[in-house]
């Protein structure tokens, strides 16, 4: 039986995949503050799509695993909540995309 292209590929980087950072709306969350210095939640939800309990229970695993960093302070009397990447999450997402380039770029034509 002749050997598959895909029993070339090094499933190594695959399994080097930070999982909590693969999940699609956690990913959205990860790829917004990387780029800023940090977002509001109003912002982050409005951007993703995500809903207010949705968006909040993804924070919460971000926080957990100390990649992002909430503020939760008043303006105006009002609850404002801003969210911030950790150093740990930014070197966590630099990892994330280097792994999701390899493994796609071992990918067969």
């Amino acid at each position: 039986m002749a050997a598959d292209k895909t029993d070339e590929i090094d499933a190594q980087p695959i399994e080097n995949i930070d999982r909590l950072i693969h999940e699609p709306a956690r990913l959205l969350i990860m790829s917004y503050l990387y780029v800023v210095e940090s977002a509001d939640f109003t912002f982050l939800m409005r951007q993703t799509g995500l809903t207010w309990g949705n968006l909040s229970s993804h924070m919460s695993k971000l926080e957990d695993a100390g990649y992002i960093k909430v503020i939760k302070e008043f303006v105006d009397k009002k609850p404002h909540t801003m969210l911030t990447l950790t150093d740990a999450g930014r070197e966590a997402f630099r990892a994330y995309r280097k792994s999701i380039k390899q493994v796609l770029d071992e990918l067969p034509d």
